[in-house]
Formats: C-alpha cells, sequence, structure tokens
C-alpha cells in the first residue's frame, strides 16, 4: 500500500479577472454592442509538483495573494484545477473560511452528523464522539439552532471540533482559526499537534510562524503561485523571512474590492527621516474606505515580530475614540512611543471588523508593510550590558 497521502503534478489554477471598464456613458453604451476583452488570466497556482506522506505535518507559508488558499481549496476538491492531476490516499476534512463545510439550514446537531457522513462514517461512530465535540466547541446551549444563526466565532469552533474529533486521515486547516480567541486558538493547536502525534497527516496554512514551526516538520513557500522552496519548516521560515526581510513602507490598494469596508492605502514613516530607526517616534497612517454605515465596525492595529506573533495591538478606544464609523473616505493615523524598537524586522497588520457579527473581519492588510530599523543611539546601546527581547520599553525603577 501507498505511503502517499497526496500526490500533486503539474497543478495549476487559473482566474479570469476583470479589467477596468472606462465609467463614462458612452463608453459604457458603445460596450454593448462590442465585443471588447475585458477579462485577463490569472495563474494564481503555477505548476506545483510535489508529495505529502501519510502522517506528515506540513505548513504551507508566504505572503497574501501567494496562493496558499487556492491550494487548500484545490486539495479540498472545493474547485477544480485548471490543470494536472491531484491524488489524493485518505478520507479529507477541510476547514477552510468561515461559510465552508456546514449546511446553513441545518442545527449544530444536523451538522455533525451530516460531516460524518459526508466522511463515509457511521452513525454510531459519530455518536461515540459527539459528546466529546460539543464539550470541545462550547456551543451546547445552541446545539439545536440552525447555524446560519451562529457568529462567527461559534460557527468557526465547531466546525473545528467537528473537523479535528471525526479522525480523518487527512486534515486541511487555513488560516480560519485567527476568528476565535486566544484560549480557543492554544486548544486548536493543541488538538492539531495530537492529529499529528496520532499518525494522521496535517497541513495547515498560517502567518504564525512559531506555530508552524512547533507543528510541521516541513513547509512550502509559496510565492505568487508558485512553489518557490520546500524543506524542513525552519529551512523554509528563515528562506521566508530573508524574502520578507526587504522594507516595504508603503502599500496602496492596486485592484477594486468586493466589500462593505477596506484599506486603501498605509505607509510607516519617521519625522524628517527616510529610514526608519530606532530612535524616534513611528507613525502609521493609513487610508481606508466605507461604502455603507456599520455602527458596529471596529478598527484595530497590531504590531508582529518577524515571526508573525502580534507584540502589541491598539484600537481607537484606547485613546477615547469611540463614535461609530459612518459611510466615507477615512485617513487615520497612530503614532507609537519614542525609543519602542529594536533593530529587527516587524510587520503591521490592519483590521476592519465587525465585533457584533462575531467578529466578523470585512478587511485586512497583514504583512503588506515590513520595516527593519536601523540602530541609532536608543535605549539599546546607551545602557550597560547586552539587551535581549523585542521591545526597547524604559520603566520606572526604584531601589531602596
Amino acid at each position: 500500500m501507498s505511503d502517499i497521502a497526496i500526490k500533486v503534478n503539474n497543478l495549476s489554477k487559473k482566474f479570469a479577472i476583470g479589467k477596468k471598464k472606462s465609467s463614462s456613458f458612452r463608453d459604457s453604451i458603445t460596450s454593448l454592442f462590442t465585443k471588447s476583452n475585458t477579462t485577463e488570466d490569472f495563474w494564481a497556482l503555477k505548476d506545483l509538483e510535489f508529495e505529502i506522506l501519510k502522517g506528515e505535518s506540513v505548513g504551507i507559508i508566504g505572503k497574501n495573494g501567494a496562493g496558499k488558499s487556492t491550494l487548500l481549496k484545490v486539495l479540498s476538491r472545493i474547485t477544480k484545477p485548471s490543470q494536472g492531476r491531484i491524488e489524493i490516499n485518505g478520507r479529507v476534512s477541510s476547514l477552510l473560511e468561515v461559510g465552508t463545510g456546514f449546511h446553513p439550514e441545518l442545527t449544530g446537531r444536523e451538522n455533525i452528523y451530516l460531516n460524518g457522513t459526508i466522511l463515509g462514517m457511521k452513525r454510531s461512530e459519530v455518536k461515540s464522539k459527539f459528546e466529546e465535540i460539543v464539550d470541545f466547541s462550547g456551543v451546547k446551549k445552541f446545539l439545536d439552532t440552525p447555524v446560519k444563526r451562529y457568529s462567527s466565532g461559534m460557527y468557526v469552533r465547531l466546525a473545528f471540533a467537528v473537523a479535528a474529533h471525526l479522525e480523518p486521515e487527512i486534515l486541511i486547516i487555513d488560516e480560519v482559526l485567527s476568528v476565535g480567541d486566544a484560549e480557543f486558538q492554544k486548544k486548536c493547536l493543541g488538538k492539531m499537534d495530537d492529529a499529528t502525534k496520532s499518525g494522521r497527516t496535517v497541513i495547515f496554512v498560517s502567518h504564525n510562524m512559531s506555530a508552524v514551526e512547533k507543528l510541521c516538520s516541513k513547509c512550502f513557500l509559496l510565492n505568487q503561485g508558485l512553489l518557490e522552496f520546500s524543506g524542513s519548516s525552519s529551512q523554509t521560515i528563515a528562506k521566508y523571512l530573508n524574502f520578507a526581510e526587504s522594507n516595504q513602507h508603503q502599500w496602496k490598494r492596486q485592484n477594486i474590492i468586493q466589500s462593505k469596508a477596506y484599506f486603501t492605502s498605509v505607509k510607516v514613516s519617521q519625522e524628517n527621516q527616510l529610514d526608519i530607526t530606532t530612535s524616534g517616534n513611528l507613525k502609521i497612517e493609513f487610508t481606508y474606505e466605507i461604502k455603507e454605515d456599520l455602527n458596529t465596525l471596529k478598527l484595530h492595529l497590531a504590531l508582529l515580530d518577524n515571526y508573525g506573533q502580534v507584540i502589541f495591538s491598539s484600537a481607537p478606544e484606547d485613546a477615547g475614540i469611540e463614535k461609530p464609523l459612518k459611510k466615507g473616505s477615512y485617513n487615520s493615523s497612530v503614532s507609537l512611543p519614542k525609543d519602542l524598537l529594536i533593530p529587527m524586522s516587524y510587520s503591521l497588520k490592519l483590521i476592519l471588523w465587525d465585533h457584533i457579527a462575531g467578529s466578523f473581519i470585512h478587511h485586512d492588510i497583514n504583512e503588506e508593510i515590513r520595516f527593519k530599523p536601523i540602530e541609532t543611539q536608543s535605549l539599546i546601546n546607551n545602557t550597560s550590558g547586552g539587551r535581549s527581547g523585542i521591545l526597547a520599553i524604559k520603566c520606572d525603577w526604584k531601589i531602596k
């Protein structure tokens, strides 16, 4: 019997994307009578070749838009490849974006049994795992409520519990876990670790490099749809971080997006300085569009270390700003304290989210902004002895 869980040959996925059309009335009328081409081909994946052995835990990393989620959808048979061949040996359970995997009209209880049936399990097998699934998910109170009424957080908790406990041979997980709270994420990572130790195949997409390094023995680095590198997790993460070493102080939206709220630009800078240094105040400026009144819309900013872990986060309410964000164009800025950074790589995450709808994320910018401050006369080298850590915080001391 083959030891290969997944084998991919010459895998490619193509999408047709729209070109920008003229907004004039004349051109709109003209287009009705002409056959002008308004689409172009976009290759989300191109000529991928790899094998994943049974019992391997494989991380898939890369920048936003690298093709990670598309690859998982193809492996999960949610979307068909444009060309190439995939061989999968074993039952597959996938946890991708919120909204896949469950029937919205059915209750949580009914969806647990439905998922078991899809995986080829008998009702008695699902029943033996039922209480464990419910306890893990924490949604017992809403078990007989249609899942279309669940918040995204509740949905993900139940979906993960089902995917992890019904013991598929292959478990495929996207970064949908970021919807859950810190405690639940920890539980999920522990369950994934158990799955790999029990010999199941796990494929995990994440921006959290430390989680990938801990859970995955092997890693693929995707870059613009290509398999740029594969190797051990530590080797692949080092390669990715070197890719990301190049400073990117500004980001500007280049394409049209269908969302009620989205970012249009981000910039980091320090006053009167071309480069970012370890001294001085770091200023983050960003613009965003809100297409309709969203009284429960929230802004969130996080500073990440070179492993993609959140160092600290901030929101407007920290400064006493709690007014609802209405329809319109916005420009915001955040200033970080002086002498906070050390000479290591940092990145930014910005989120527009709806806290009433169960932490539903309208749009986020993740690691498009990266920078490595240049060492200057700061707290780090103005004091005796070596300093470790990821921030340089000046604390008040008293010695009696």
